[in-house]
């Protein structure tokens, strides 16, 4: 059975990462780094014209569909605020019980 791959996974001998080593003064001097490459330029027709490719792909909701997702949010938000009164009460009559002790 084959092995996931996972991008940034180490491989190799875990032994060998168990203890790092500390690098010498002159190890850590030589240490390259690797130029990025230069960015391509589009130009502005083309980039018009990418634009509208994608704007192709857009695909919008129906009234129907729109409809339903806005009454779905409307319920959603009376159920929350059906529970945020009631937890609202609750703890105030709880505060108040709990205060009136200490008189």
């Amino acid at each position: 059975m084959a092995k996931p791959h996972f991008p940034g996974r180490r491989t190799g001998n875990p032994a060998a990462r168990a203890k790092p080593q500390l690098a010498t003064a002159a190890a850590a001097s030589t240490v390259t780094v690797d130029a990025p490459a230069p960015k391509k330029r589009t130009s502005p027709g083309q980039f018009i014209s990418q634009v509208q490719a994608e704007a192709r792909k857009i695909v919008w909701p129906s009234r129907k569909e729109t409809w339903i997702t806005s009454v779905m949010v409307f319920i959603m938000v009376a159920i929350a605020v059906v529970f945020f009164w009631a937890v609202d009460t609750a703890l105030g009559w709880l505060s108040t019980i709990i205060l009136a002790i200490g008189q």
